[in-house]
């Protein structure tokens, strides 16, 4: 169900999820943020061979594609080699959009194994000061 909400990743557990992206298509993992600070983390590995990735930012579903803003430009990954690991912090709130890209691939379809994380920001209130 898309798009997940900051509740639903932090009941993610441990567990990872996995997407099936066949070759010539993209995959899109929409998160509704509404509230500011917090983190959201991801960690993916591909296989077979590499994928594309990217995270762009929208303010409302009704935001036209082309005022969307690119917080991570599209990068080719070598997630089928090595774990990638990456993180973007919430600067306002909206849609921020985690986009697995396989349309370079003609032929080989790829499945995506991924892990969510959301923090939120430890502030010091300095209750435990004497």
């Amino acid at each position: 169900k898309f798009p997940l909400t900051v509740e639903e990743i932090m009941n993610f557990g441990e567990s990872n999820r996995e997407l099936f992206i066949k070759s010539s298509t993209y995959s899109i993992i929409p998160i509704t943020v509404t509230e500011m600070g917090l983190t959201i983390s991801w960690i993916f590995s591909s296989d077979p061979k590499s994928i594309s990735f990217s995270v762009v930012y929208q303010e409302s579903e009704d935001t036209p594609l082309d005022q969307c803003k690119v917080l991570i430009p599209m990068t080719r990954c070598n997630s089928h080699k090595e774990t990638i690991r990456g993180q973007v912090k919430v600067r306002n709130a909206g849609i921020y959009t985690l986009i697995f890209d396989n349309t370079f691939s003609r032929f080989i379809s790829k499945r995506v194994f991924y892990h969510l994380a959301v923090e939120r920001p430890v502030i010091y209130d300095g209750s435990d000061f004497p």
